[in-house]
C-alpha cells in the first residue's frame, strides 16, 4: 500500500466514525420529562420543627471534643505501638 492509499483509508474511517457519532443520538430523542404537580408542597418549609434559640452549653461541647480527642489519641497510640513493635521484630530478625 502506498502512503496515499493509507491516508485515504484513514480519512474514510475517520469520516465514518464522525458520521456515527453525530447520528448516534437521534434514535432516542423521545424523552418525556414530567414536571411535578405539587406546587402547594413547594411553598411549605422543608423542616417542620422550629429552630430553637442559638444557645449551646459549653460543657457539652467540651465533653464532645474530649471524647473525639480521646478516640484520636487511642488510634494514634495503637498505630505508633504497632510500628515500634514491627520495627523491633525487624531488628531482631536482621540481627540473627
Amino acid at each position: 500500500m502506498t502512503h496515499i492509499e493509507l491516508l485515504s483509508i484513514c480519512s474514510l474511517k475517520f469520516n465514518m466514525f464522525k458520521y456515527e457519532m453525530e447520528n448516534k443520538g437521534f434514535a432516542d430523542t423521545n424523552t418525556n420529562i414530567e414536571t411535578p404537580n405539587d406546587i402547594g408542597m413547594a411553598e411549605k418549609p422543608l423542616k417542620a420543627k422550629k429552630i430553637s434559640s442559638g444557645r449551646v452549653d459549653i460543657n457539652v461541647l467540651k465533653s464532645k471534643l474530649q471524647e473525639s480527642e480521646s478516640k484520636e489519641f487511642k488510634k494514634n497510640l495503637f498505630i505508633l505501638s504497632t510500628l515500634v513493635f514491627c520495627l523491633g521484630i525487624l531488628g531482631i530478625y536482621l540481627s540473627l
